[in-house]
């Protein structure tokens, strides 16, 4: 076994061309999956100055996500390294194993600038990876108490663990929770999202967030033509969101960047092959979804919005309200940013 796992090293060491990989781990109670052990050079990515997104630089300890969503918009950059954006992004995990010290050593000098740093704008920082490796609190501790406020979006509900730790820190600095749930039809989102939390489990998970003071944002994201966007889904996700203790709400429409299409098309095709046609029109010239199914999804969700108390941002563009851009930013500007 330890000569099979020095050739791994050695031969993902050759594919991602870098000297920071320490090695490669297979474990039983993660069947299916390989985490590569990297030795990160930075943890902070800086966003650029121009941009307008709503915080200065983001985290990520992961790269790569067992979630498995097959609409996600990050796919693509495991391309950088020389990995395919479907199989290998839900099965080969990059591992950032010295983040909590790198970054404890970077928001330490005298010349950080206390930037609000967001977590989960990639990968999820809280995917299953997160509980073999325990990142999270040691990233917390060292912005906490280096005075430096924060922002987590999740789908993990490992986030629980961390919630007492969340909220000393929050006695200190600004912590930001938001739970990213897309889909309230459980068949409809165990095929959809095969390595995530039911959603139930999220929304417990919002509620033990509002019971320890949180103000917890839910992400409706995204919202998919002829799956997830009927009156009686979206109606029964905000009264279920609503009775979890949140306290808002954002939405935005499906959006299918090189990577995901493909995926996401193959998902259809096996699984909803009459909506392929439809898809296939939708997205033919964008990777977003037309105007005017934003302008109708916006007609239709905005009035339930408003009757569950849950006012949240309207689909207007990713790059025009502050909780799309907080989704679809992060180092798919730049997407080989800080990997090692």
């Amino acid at each position: 076994m330890r000569w099979e796992a020095q050739e791994q090293a050695e031969q993902v060491a050759g594919l991602f061309g870098v000297t920071g990989l320490v090695r490669s781990v297979r474990t039983p109670e993660f069947a299916g999956m390989t985490f590569h052990e990297v030795l990160a050079k930075s943890a902070l990515n800086r966003i650029p100055k121009n941009s307008a997104m709503p915080f200065d630089w983001t985290i990520n300890p992961y790269r790569g996500c067992s979630h498995a969503c097959v609409y996600c918009f990050a796919r693509s950059t495991h391309r950088y390294l020389d990995l395919d954006t479907g199989a290998d992004f839900d099965q080969q995990v990059i591992v950032k194993v010295n983040t909590p010290e790198v970054l404890a050593a970077e928001v330490a000098k005298r010349t950080w600038s206390h930037g609000l740093v967001a977590l989960g704008t990639n990968t999820d920082a809280y995917q299953r990876a997160e509980g073999r490796y325990s990142l999270m609190p040691g990233i917390i501790t060292a912005l906490a108490e280096h005075a430096t406020p924060f922002s987590i979006l999740t789908k993990g509900t490992l986030l629980r663990r961390d919630l007492p730790l969340l909220a000393r820190a929050k006695e200190d600095v600004h912590v930001e929770l938001s739970m990213s749930i897309a889909v309230h039809d459980d068949d409809l989102q165990q095929s959809l999202e095969p390595g995530t939390p039911t959603t139930a489990a999220r929304l417990a998970t919002v509620r033990a967030a509002a019971d320890l003071g949180f103000r917890v944002s839910v992400f409706i994201m995204p919202v998919m033509p002829k799956l997830t966007d009927s009156r009686e889904h979206l109606d029964s996700a905000l009264r279920a969101i609503r009775d979890a203790g949140a306290s808002r709400v954002a939405y935005g429409a499906l959006h299918l960047r090189p990577g995901a299409r493909e995926w996401f098309f193959a998902w259809l095709e096996r699984e909803r092959p009459e909506l392929l046609p439809r898809y296939r029109r939708m997205y033919s010239r964008s990777a977003y979804a037309s105007k005017e199914y934003r302008t109708w999804l916006k007609a239709r969700i905005d009035p339930l919005i408003d009757a569950y108390g849950l006012r949240g941002s309207a689909d207007d563009d990713y790059r025009a309200t502050k909780w799309k851009r907080t989704e679809a930013v992060g180092e798919l500007a730049n997407p080989q940013g800080a990997l090692f």
